[in-house]
């Protein structure tokens, strides 16, 4: 026992923590019960991520408990840590660039290109966003004690641009913009606070670290993301599904940051009509206090 466990510790250190190698590398040392789960999430890495650990340990013909000891003994202190492991090397990779079949060899292809798909975008997700979760997500955001707006990367361009637009609302919200300041925040989380985790895949381990964070504190966990089938969907209690248009529209984060920045700008104009007369009070104070640092003459808002 004692040498199994040390062999998993120099496996996780030399692969990276790859889930799949560890197993096919200790497959000949388990149990028989053990070799069942392990041949099993070999031969359907992706049919494993997605299930709870009750409905994959019936669907492979064995108690809860005896997957849970599974997990723990190829190194992972839980179900969901495992889970997440095994889905950075089994969701796919987006494909790289404005991957489309006319290429932009000039600027009025280029131009052509980009538009249009971000207009076949922006009408592929006002037909298709679940218009009961979009509200429950309104409801969560307005009656949430404080929302944090969490994302890394292009997401946390979305994250910011939100919390630029709740800011005017009078919603107590806040936006760090450093995965470990996000990190510490997700910890000290409390059940009558709402968070937002944009993430284009669904399945950055950092994105997912933070919503576990989130689960783990009881906050309200709104999930931001164009897949699916990502291990954000279903670790969200509320999920704003920002999904790919099919083709032609590129399969890349391009279109997307359009279509969900406009998601946040939606939002924003139903926590308005819903806010009413506070909400209007709060866009005036902060008019009144952008204005004051104005030139003279200078009319434009905010």
């Amino acid at each position: 026992m004692h040498e199994i466990f040390f062999r998993v510790i120099v496996l996780i250190m030399m692969e990276s923590q790859s889930c799949l190698y560890i197993i096919s590398s200790l497959l000949d040392e388990f149990s028989s019960k053990e070799r069942l789960i392990g041949e099993f999430i070999l031969s359907n890495p992706s049919a494993a991520v997605y299930p709870t650990l009750q409905e994959l340990a019936d669907t492979i013909g064995v108690s809860e408990s005896a997957l849970f000891r599974f997990v723990k003994k190829i190194g992972y202190d839980g179900y969901r840590s495992f889970r997440i492991a095994l889905a950075t090397e089994t969701v796919e990779p987006p494909k790289a660039v404005y991957d489309t079949e006319d290429e932009a060899t000039d600027a009025s292809s280029a131009i052509r290109t980009v538009f249009d798909t971000n207009i076949a975008a922006l009408e592929h997700i006002k037909n298709t966003l679940d218009r009961d979760s979009f509200e429950e997500a309104v409801r969560s955001i307005i009656g949430a004690s404080r929302v944090y707006l969490f994302g890394l990367g292009g997401s946390g361009l979305i994250a910011q641009d939100a919390y630029h637009k709740f800011l005017r609302t009078g919603i107590h919200c806040s936006a760090p913009g450093d995965f470990h300041l996000q990190l510490m925040q997700a910890s000290q989380l409390s059940p009558d606070e709402t968070v937002l985790i944009v993430s284009h895949s669904g399945s950055n381990k950092d994105a997912l670290a933070l919503a576990e964070g989130a689960k783990e504190r009881g906050a309200t966990l709104i999930g931001m993301t164009s897949n699916s089938n990502a291990p954000l969907c279903k670790m969200a209690d509320i999920l704003l599904l920002s999904e790919q248009c099919p083709p032609p529209c590129v399969r890349e984060a391009f279109s997307t940051r359009i279509t969900q920045l406009s998601i946040i700008d939606a939002l924003y104009l139903s926590i308005m009509n819903h806010l009413g007369e506070e909400g209007r009070q709060s866009i005036t104070r902060m008019r009144e206090a952008i204005s004051k640092r104005r030139l003279r003459g200078d009319t434009s808002i905010a």
